[in-house]
C-alpha cells in the first residue's frame, strides 16, 4: 500500500474528503517527526512506539574494494508494534 492508497483507505474509513484524509495523515507523520526530532517517545495504545535510538560508530567493508572503512555514529528511528497490532498480523 501506498501513501495515496492509504489516504484513499483512512477517506473511507471515516467517511471524509480525500483532501481531508491527505491532510490528516500529513499533519500525523509531521507530529511524529517533529516529536522524534525533539527525542520523544510516541507510543500509540495498541498500534506501537515510536522512538530514537543512537548506532554507535563502527567498523564496516566496502563491498566493492573490500577496504575496512569507518562507518559513523548516528541516530536512527524505531518503531516496536504493539500487542493489538502483532495479533492483528499474526493472524
Amino acid at each position: 500500500m501506498n501513501k495515496a492508497e492509504l489516504i484513499e483507505a483512512i477517506a473511507n474509513d471515516a467517511k471524509i474528503t480525500k483532501a481531508d484524509a491527505g491532510r490528516a495523515l500529513d499533519a500525523t507523520i509531521n507530529s511524529i517527526s517533529k516529536g522524534l526530532k525533539k527525542g520523544d517517545r510516541i507510543t500509540l495504545v495498541g498500534f506501537g512506539t515510536f522512538s530514537v535510538s543512537k548506532r554507535a560508530a563502527r567498523a564496516g567493508r566496502n563491498p566493492q574494494t573490500g577496504k575496512t572503512i569507518q562507518i559513523k555514529a548516528k541516530k536512527v528511528a524505531k518503531f516496536k508494534a504493539g500487542a493489538d497490532l502483532a495479533k492483528i498480523v499474526n493472524k
